[in-house]
């Protein structure tokens, strides 16, 4: 890659947001590393950061310490993912009220992967909500939740077409969806295409591209699979022959990760959505290089209204 390629953005004068996702820690050694890569990044002032919520329900009470933590003790803004996998109605709407009662104002509402695991088919819960487009109602009547859903531009895997993908974002749309963070890609024409699709179909909501930076590639490639997201031949060549040079990866993984979001901020995008693997380093080294900084230190409530 040309050193030219880490030329600063020129998106000028236009505001530029990022969002962060992280997972709930299952040992007390993620814990301390999930909480290191929340301070690292707490200082670049999210838009929000997004905890995620595993099939079945797996992680729902990590997933709500883990928010809750975040509410109580420092001044970022949390959306709590939420699924309709393995729970009735009347079980999500009280996951839903807790968030409420704990000061949590966005949801990330998902159907969720099929309880059985990715690639078994989708059966919703007996007295559950059928999909997100039900979700995304049920969780409006509770409170006025500022809503995120997900977007695929290359449609998700259990869908037939774009067309009947995008027709679904519609749906959660009119039921009250107020933005969409796509899936994952690596190929920026594929999500410029996209958007150019879904305004046509008259969806006006944020289109905010998910940006997976290649911690592993082996791993990534693995999550492309399930998630039928598309791996280039380009980004498979530069990651050959490095799987025991940990180094060079990461040299790799920044100037990829780098390329790819100075391209969607110079097409005019001013939102970008981090999966983060609960790692800050590459993340906080690719909002810096956008021009992206902040206070060092964690800030927290007793900080923020003083």
């Amino acid at each position: 890659m040309a050193l030219a390629s880490f030329r600063p953005s020129r998106h000028g004068s236009r505001p530029l947001h990022v969002s962060f996702e992280f997972f709930p820690p299952k040992t007390p050694a993620m814990e301390e590393t999930l909480w290191a890569s929340i301070e690292r990044l707490a200082p670049l002032k999210p838009h929000f950061v997004s905890v995620t919520y595993g099939a079945g329900g797996s992680t729902r009470e990590r997933t709500h310490a883990t928010v809750k933590r975040i509410v109580d003790e420092t001044a970022l803004k949390p959306a709590a993912h939420l699924t309709c996998v393995s729970a009735t109605c009347e079980e999500v709407d009280d996951v839903a009220r807790a968030y409420w009662d704990a000061g949590v104002r966005h949801i990330v509402a998902l159907r969720g992967d099929p309880a059985d695991g990715i690639g078994a088919s989708y059966r919703p819960h007996p007295g559950g909500y059928a999909s997100s487009v039900d979700l995304v109602t049920g969780l409006k009547r509770i409170g006025d939740f500022e809503i995120t859903v997900s977007a695929y531009p290359e449609k998700h895997p259990e869908s037939p077409s774009v067309d009947s993908d995008i027709e679904m974002l519609k749906r959660k749309v009119d039921a009250g969806a107020d933005r969409a963070v796509t899936q994952f890609f690596f190929d920026n024409d594929v999500y410029l295409r996209y958007v150019d699709r879904v305004r046509a179909a008259g969806i006006d909501i944020p289109i905010v591209p998910g940006i997976l930076p290649v911690q592993n590639f082996k791993q990534a490639a693995n999550f492309a699979a399930r998630a039928g997201a598309t791996i280039p031949n380009w980004l498979a060549a530069r990651f050959d022959g490095l799987e025991e040079d940990l180094e060079t990866r990461r040299l790799i993984a920044a100037a990829v990760t780098a390329e790819q979001v100075i391209d969607l901020v110079d097409s005019g995008v001013t939102e970008l959505h981090f999966y983060t693997m609960n790692r800050a380093d590459l993340v906080y080294a690719i909002c810096h290089l956008l021009g992206l900084k902040g206070e060092t230190g964690l800030q927290t409530k007793a900080v923020a209204a003083a």
